[in-house]
């Protein structure tokens, strides 16, 4: 599959660094989109645009209170755990991203992907 048209999927809590990690990975050439599944109840919002991997990254409260001002608490943080479940138990690749920087995450699904690509090359040949 060529750089960029690999459709990747982007999900998790609000303030786990989606925005962030889609733009990183634009800029590294991926065809990556941010799905807001925290806020849908359907459970398998995530799949809509049939994505060729799905990355769930996830923060605890403590983390997000250091990245942003949030009005909210750990009731809506278990809410939206709740409605990532699906993507949860369906995700490619699972990082909590509370000990890592932006650059560390990004490089994290890097090397995931190329690691991907190398394994569906193997089989497909």
């Amino acid at each position: 599959m060529e750089l960029g048209t690999m459709k990747i999927a982007i999900v998790g809590v609000c303030a786990s660094g989606k925005t962030t990690l889609v733009a990183g990975l634009k800029a590294a050439g991926y065809g990556a989109y941010n799905v807001a599944q925290e806020h849908s109840c359907i459970h398998n919002f995530w799949a809509k645009h049939h994505p060729d991997l799905l990355v769930m990254i996830d923060a605890t409260m403590p983390a997000i209170h250091k990245r942003r001002v949030v009005y909210w608490d750990e009731n809506r943080l278990a809410t939206q755990h709740k409605r990532l479940a699906d993507a949860r138990a369906h995700a490619n690749l699972y990082i909590q991203t509370d000990n890592f920087t932006a650059d560390q995450v990004r490089e994290q699904v890097i090397t995931f992907i190329k690691d991907w690509e190398a394994q569906q090359a193997e089989h497909s040949a």
